[in-house]
């Protein structure tokens, strides 16, 4: 008769655009699985489509990952898309988002998007389980975020998954570090090294001193730094130099007897895929309507307007994406959407792109800076660059560390899966605690 697995550890990387999750036991990390409608995949997309239907409970039925893409594509207008959410998980302001006059708190969506993801995993969740391990970015995205109402939403998320495993122990660590160890399983040395990770929503740093295999501590952090600006920002980019002119923005509309610009609450909303679809909601929509009647250019308004009542959020997110990703492969692409009534077409230069994001790119680097310095190291001293996440295959992104420190010290790994394997191993160590996060 032969002795029971020891119970495993998951990792789990719950991310803006991607979550991942991998298991651990006796010191290795395999990744799991989880079923799309093209075949399974660890890379599992951060969204959730909502649709009526009157047999389901509550008469509203959702879809996960890219089974939500699935659904959303086959009835846009009668559906809901909500992506990216996991930017909101730190806004005080964020109260609920109303779906079908239905409203869900994050916590809500969240665990109805893990519910989803474990039901696809083939039982790999069911396990029994000695930790769970969650990344968590080093600074969360918007505006004076709370990390102690982040930290209670992500508690809520998951006590469903901590609770099936009769009460396991639920664990914070941050994104970078799950990067950091995962690299440590790849080199046989020691060496100094500065995890990049760049996500959809925020670029972590974290200095890192990985130790030679067999070491007491392998892995001995040093420094952290964030900042909440990634690759959703630089889609906001592209978004408010394509599409916001065609939508009004720097138009003006009259009141009484005056002229004014236009809110430019509207066009930031609108280009945050996170709120996106949020706008769809009456009270919206019937603001918009006012300013479509008092607007110099009412059609501007009319096609922002359309856009929102017909659901092309995801369409447009996708063009966005498009345009992007083949910017990272030449210097020149062609943007195209078509949705809503609004057709744009238009050739984007990277060199355009670069200016664009200039400023995103400064503070980034401000944050290498404040993690090198947290870390009391000098720029010298790192043995290796490991950059990961998606936005890091954008080539500024590239060219800035390779600036800094030489493409000869960069390292990268799997960019969309690297955390949650690390962050699986991380669990199986048993000085966890130097490793997790404090509440909030």
């Amino acid at each position: 008769m032969t002795d029971p697995a020891p119970p495993a550890v998951l990792g789990f990387d719950f991310g803006t655009t991607n979550s991942v999750a991998a298991i651990a036991r006796g010191g290795e990390s395999a990744l799991v699985p989880i079923a799309g409608p093209d075949g399974a995949s660890p890379v599992f997309r951060s969204a959730l489509c909502f649709w009526q239907e009157e047999s389901a409970r509550g008469g509203l039925e959702s879809a996960a990952g890219p089974w939500a893409i699935a659904e959303y594509l086959e009835f846009p207008e009668g559906s809901r898309f909500l992506q990216s959410f996991k930017s909101v998980a730190a806004a005080p302001s964020f109260e609920h988002a109303t779906v079908f006059e239905r409203r869900f708190r994050f916590e809500e969506l969240g665990a109805r998007f893990l519910d989803h993801m474990i039901a696809r995993a083939n039982g790999a969740f069911d396990q029994p389980l000695a930790r769970i391990v969650v990344g968590r970015p080093v600074e969360w995205v918007g505006h004076r975020p709370d990390e102690a109402l982040a930290r209670s939403r992500y508690d809520a998320m998951f006590a469903k998954l901590a609770a099936a495993g009769a009460g396991v122990d639920l664990h914070y660590v941050y994104e970078p570090l799950g990067a950091a160890f995962s690299y440590a399983s790849t080199i046989d040395r020691p060496a100094t090294v500065l995890v990049a990770d760049f996500g959809g929503g925020t670029s972590d740093f974290s200095v890192v001193r990985i130790e030679a295999p067999g070491a007491a501590r392998r892995c001995v952090p040093l420094g952290h730094a964030g900042v909440g600006i990634a690759g959703d920002r630089f889609d906001y980019r592209l978004v408010d130099h394509l599409v916001m002119p065609l939508l009004g923005k720097g138009g003006r509309y009259r009141s009484f007897d005056k002229v004014l610009e236009i809110p430019a609450g509207y066009f930031s909303d609108f280009g945050d895929w996170s709120r996106l679809a949020l706008m769809r909601n009456r009270r919206t929509l019937a603001d918009l309507e006012k300013l479509r009647r008092a607007a110099l250019d009412p059609e501007a308004i009319a096609r922002m307007i359309a856009v929102i009542e017909q659901e092309q959020g995801y369409r447009l997110y996708d063009a966005v994406g498009r345009v992007k990703r083949d910017l990272s492969a030449s210097e020149q692409a062609r943007f195209v959407f078509d949705g809503g009534g609004l057709r744009i077409e238009a050739e984007v230069h990277r060199r355009d792109f670069e200016n664009w994001i200039a400023p995103d790119i400064a503070r980034i680097e401000q944050a290498v800076d404040r993690a090198l310095a947290a870390a009391g190291i000098d720029p010298a001293a790192i043995d290796r660059v490991f950059l990961t996440g998606g936005t890091s295959l954008t080539p500024r992104i590239h060219r800035l560390f390779v600036e800094r420190f030489g493409e000869e010290r960069l390292a990268t790994g799997d960019a969309l899966t690297s955390i949650a394997h690390g962050l699986a191993l991380i669990g199986e160590s048993p000085d966890i605690a130097t490793w997790a996060t404090t509440p909030g």
